[in-house]
């Protein structure tokens, strides 16, 4: 998926890459495609970019001086999330983090911001288009938090108006962060924010087939875990105003497990519900999945007031962390569980606070 306005990148048709490598943090990255960085910016043997506020410079001595001047530790915009790490370092010589975090930016406020984050991903997205007009989008940066402040991961942007109801307009993990699950997470949250919304939606088209295999795993697991243990058929259409997953991408995944058919001459399609097959399918399925943890998420719609989690959601203000991530079925509950293998339960409202360090 990417963000749509598929003319800004038609000025650009399968260019090769322009810079050979960037210099983010403590990461040496070798990228993967072009960016329209501006044109005094191309091939360049590195890029240095700061990974708090994205910017980019040419050369390591004005990078230094920039560095030691920039007071910020995290991204602009609003942490909404924070969970402590599951304890992967993408380096060995690195401490782990100590938490996850996820901040809120909104593409029309921190402009410049949104604009270079768009530039970084698209070193690494083939069929990413959209780079300079952010004003329509909200981005969700997911983030490494140490001692030093927050380290960005990946993201994922979402219109704030979506005409085809897209939850997710692009996602990226960048390539040192690839195999921690952070994919997974970042599409959780997507739908966990469509579901506060009230609304259902599939990831912007087209995919690439490794977007598809991704897409498809983290439904059929979402989908597994609400039907696991309820005794009464909710039906597609309940199906998915439960969980945000689209009746299409519903039908898609669970034709093939044989939980959905179409009776003879019905022109309808059918959900099954066999606990049996269910709990067999889960447990073929990954059970260490690294999804959100709805009860730490500091968001509700623009129109509504955002439940408390232990932390305040303007500004920025930290939110306190209370608990591991949630590994998706690893509790075996009487109750049925939720869309990311939660039992339900009662939001924690006591929770101690830490500053973080801006």
């Amino acid at each position: 998926a990417d963000d749509g306005e598929e003319d800004e990148d038609d000025a650009h048709p399968t260019l090769p890459k322009n810079v050979n490598r960037i210099i983010l943090g403590p990461f040496e990255i070798s990228t993967w495609y072009f960016s329209p960085y501006p044109e005094d910016f191309w091939h360049r043997r590195e890029l240095f970019i700061c990974e708090y506020t994205l910017k980019y410079m040419k050369k390591q001595k004005v990078f230094a001086q920039y560095a030691a001047a920039n007071t910020a530790r995290s991204p602009p915009g609003e942490e909404i999330y924070r969970v402590p790490a599951p304890g992967l370092s993408a380096i060995a010589s690195l401490p782990p983090p100590e938490d996850l975090t996820v901040f809120e930016v909104d593409g029309s406020e921190d402009k410049v911001y949104c604009q270079c984050l768009c530039l970084l991903a698209k070193l690494f997205l083939d069929h990413k288009t959209l780079y300079y007009d952010v004003d329509p989008f909200l981005f969700y940066v997911l983030c490494e938090r140490d001692a030093e402040g927050h380290h960005i991961v990946g993201y994922f942007s979402k219109e704030k108006h979506s005409a085809d109801g897209n939850v997710l307009a692009c996602i990226l993990v960048l390539p040192p962060h690839q195999r921690k699950g952070y994919g997974k997470l970042l599409i959780s949250i997507a739908y966990e924010l469509a579901v506060r919304e009230g609304k259902t939606g599939s990831p912007e088209k087209p995919l690439s087939d490794l977007g598809k295999l991704t897409f498809q795993s983290f439904w059929a697991l979402a989908l597994l875990n609400v039907l696991s243990g309820i005794e009464e058929n909710p039906g597609l259409t309940q199906l998915s105003h439960m969980t945000g997953i689209t009746e299409q991408d519903i039908v898609q995944v669970l034709m093939p497990l044989k939980l959905v058919h179409k009776p003879p001459g019905g022109r309808d399609y059918v959900l099954v519900l066999d606990q049996t097959l269910i709990e067999e399918h889960r447990r073929t399925r990954s059970r260490d999945a690294l999804v959100v943890d709805p009860r730490h998420l500091s968001w509700a719609p623009p129109t509504q007031a955002p439940a408390s989690v232990g932390g305040r959601r303007s500004g920025g203000a930290p939110v306190a962390p209370v608990a591991a991530p949630a590994a998706v079925g690893t509790q075996q509950p009487k109750a049925p569980l939720d869309l990311w293998g939660h039992a339900p339960q009662k939001h924690a409202t006591e929770h101690s606070e830490r500053p973080l360090r801006r």
